[in-house]
């Protein structure tokens, strides 16, 4: 079932390049149909072996500041190339703030959480209540937004993708 839909994949690639290259048409480049057509692969770029070298090559050109292949015919759009080192867990949000070393990153929770009371005091950091006593109950619990180091990418440069009739689609390389 693999292998069929690998052919599917490249009949497509082969029929899409052919009537973008025809006359009618300004010339395409090969590779960038391909790009695109493995952009748009719902299991992701590199699901097939074929869409390796293509994608591959893609992220190889971005980073040394080369523009996004072009593919004539097919409605797609890129944008300029990005750079985001840094990303949260899911519950938290990126920020930046200056410290004893400069400027820093950190990931801050979205929703307060309860800490140890420990963790629980009075001062305000930059204006903003840093925790707070609350009761759950007969108990009382202390309540904070608490901070934690972002994690780093290992492909810190992306570009949006936007492929009519599939949407947008971020590549990171």
């Amino acid at each position: 079932m693999k292998n069929l839909l690998v052919r599917a994949v490249l009949a497509v690639v082969g029929t899409a390049a052919s009537y973008l290259i025809s006359e009618s048409n300004v010339r395409a480049d090969d590779w960038g149909c391909k790009v695109i057509l493995c952009l748009s692969s719902p299991g992701g770029p590199l699901q097939y072996a074929e869409c390796r070298p293509p994608i591959q090559k893609l992220w190889r050109e971005l980073a040394q500041g080369h523009s996004f292949p072009i593919c004539s015919g097919v409605g797609f759009r890129a944008s300029s190339p990005a750079y985001e080192p840094y990303y949260c867990d899911e519950g938290y949000g990126l920020t930046t703030r200056y410290g004893d070393s400069g400027r820093e990153a950190s990931c801050i929770s979205r929703k307060s959480q309860t800490v140890s009371n420990r963790e629980c005091y009075s001062d305000r950091a930059g204006g903003i209540l840093s925790s707070r006593w609350y009761w759950n109950g007969s108990e009382r619990q202390c309540r904070r937004y608490v901070t934690r180091r972002p994690h780093i990418r290992s492909q810190p440069h992306y570009v949006d993708v936007i492929i009519d009739g599939i949407g947008r689609q971020r590549v990171w390389y």
